[in-house]
């Protein structure tokens, strides 16, 4: 089993390509076959696999779950308790909720198992810039 840390430096709402970096990590490990587990540590972002050739699909979805689950300061979302981290914070833990906090693709022939079309993100749901951390970890 081989495992390591990537950082991915956000600007805020959005999705972060880290296929990439998946990518190279799997090569780097030399399997010819197993299980790339990809985990996000942090409570406030998420991660998803999608479509990776048109940003207007992610851009749609970052779209739709801010309709989903609007801000804090929203007179919808008036109920909330836990607002001491800001309007965007609950909001981004419920969105976490709904999305996934780990991934699990396959790797065959020395590579990851994904579509022609689909990537890895991260998908940040916090207003302000953060420094996320997600463990890559390869089971062969």
């Amino acid at each position: 089993m081989t495992q390591t840390r990537i950082r991915i430096e956000t600007a805020g709402p959005g999705l972060y390509d880290f296929t990439e970096a998946a990518r190279s990590f799997v090569r780097d490990c030399g399997a010819e076959e197993g299980l790339l587990t990809c985990f996000v540590r942090h409570t406030s972002a998420s991660l998803v696999i999608q479509e990776n050739a048109d940003p207007d699909v992610r851009r749609d979805l970052q779209e739709f779950f801010a309709r989903l689950v609007p801000r804090g300061d929203d007179p919808s979302m008036a109920w909330l308790r836990h607002t001491t981290e800001g309007a965007d914070d609950m909001p981004a833990h419920i969105r976490s909720a709904l999305t996934a906090v780990s991934l699990s693709v396959p790797v065959g022939g020395g590579r990851l198992a994904l579509g022609t079309w689909q990537g890895l993100y991260l998908f940040e749901h916090r207003d302000a810039p953060h420094t996320r951390e997600i463990v890559l970890h390869l089971s062969r």
